[in-house]
């Protein structure tokens, strides 16, 4: 898959744009002052496989709080800013990665230089983040409503703001919760700029619906080669972003790290139990980071033939199932010591 050039900017020790890999942010969803556990979600997400976390920093409480956050994780804090210039700088000068922040709402022009220089003096970048919630007035009324035009040229005036304040280490957001003006925004900001994109759905809902329409959305762009780092918005635990935005990257070939399972949706032929077996093996081979395919298959019909691809794999019979590698047999084994087995296998491969 051919991705799309972009500036290369560093969050913190990540890079983003360029010919890096494609990362994986979340957000917490804690009262970020309350530093314990602000840094307890994000060691789990951490664990979870998360690149970038950004927390919100309302007060100057939450960004002194920053410091003592970043003391204790290991990977780059990105402070998102609502309004407060004033903030924006704290923020930086406790040791932010990044700024999320829309200029428009920061204030004058001199409260935007104020933050554009701390953020030079420091190197660190800023998200310009435009929504379908917040586009200028001029640019509703100049292209009739909520589109991808007014979405794109109200983004592009925040960027143009900027580089006339001499700086462009920027990355760009253009989310909506409307699917298909996600995907043409974002193509249209793409053939305009080449800063890396930040890629989102915002606001997709709970975790199954906007699971389906984060991978729609976030999956066909990666799939055209657009987008750099991307965040999952779901109403739920953030593990849960993390854990679908890396399945969607490694569904397109752009994540190489992990288990990937592939199973079979069962029929008449399974005599084994087949889901019970997959839910256990997704949950005790989280922990492998080694990039493996492992097929899971519940008759010898779907096992070593159709999934002779997988690095590994297991085919259910009759109160027993063969393991494979690479499609070919490789021993028999009751179905109570299947799942001990595969592991076993996998582990020593």
């Amino acid at each position: 898959m051919k991705r799309r050039k972009t500036k290369k900017i560093m969050v913190g020790n990540v890079p983003v744009g360029g010919d890096s890999p494609v990362s994986v942010q979340s957000m917490t969803n804690t009262i970020t002052k309350d530093v314990d556990a602000t840094i307890n979600q994000i060691k789990e997400l951490e664990d979870a496989g998360c690149h970038i976390i950004r927390s919100a920093i309302t007060d100057f409480e939450d960004a002194k709080a920053i410091k003592e956050i970043k003391k204790n994780i290991n990977i780059p804090f990105i402070a998102d800013i609502q309004y407060d210039y004033k903030l924006a700088i704290k923020a930086v000068e406790n040791g932010a990665d990044c700024l999320r922040i829309n200029p428009g709402n920061i204030g004058s022009e001199r409260k935007v230089k104020e933050v554009i220089n701390i953020c030079k003096e420091r190197n660190v970048p800023i998200r310009v983040g435009v929504n379908s919630g917040s586009i200028k007035k001029e640019y509703l009324e100049e292209y009739n409503g909520v589109n991808a035009d007014s979405m794109v040229e109200s983004a592009l005036e925040h960027v143009r703001l900027i580089e006339d304040m001499g700086y462009d280490k920027i990355k760009i957001s253009l989310k909506a919760s409307n699917v298909p003006l996600t995907i043409e925004t974002y193509e249209k900001i793409s053939k305009r700029v080449n800063y890396p994109l930040h890629l989102g759905v915002t606001e997709a809902g709970p975790i199954w619906r906007g699971t389906i329409k984060s991978a729609v959305g976030i999956g066909t762009l990666l799939s055209m080669g657009i987008g750099d780092t991307i965040r999952i918005s779901l109403t739920g635990n953030p593990i849960e972003e993390v854990k679908v935005g890396r399945e969607i990257l490694r569904s397109l070939g752009l994540l190489e790290e992990g288990i990937e399972i592939v199973s079979c949706p069962t029929c008449g032929r399974t005599k084994i139990q087949l889901i019970k077996l997959v839910e256990e093996a997704e949950e005790k081979l989280r922990h492998i980071k080694k990039p493996l395919k492992v097929a899971i298959m519940g008759c010898p019909v779907n096992g070593p033939g159709e999934a002779k691809e997988a690095d590994i794999g297991i085919a259910g019979g009759q109160g027993e199932g063969l393991i494979f590698k690479k499609g070919k047999v490789y021993k028999k084994v009751k179905e109570e010591l299947l799942l001990d087995e595969l592991i076993r296998e996998i582990e020593n491969l």
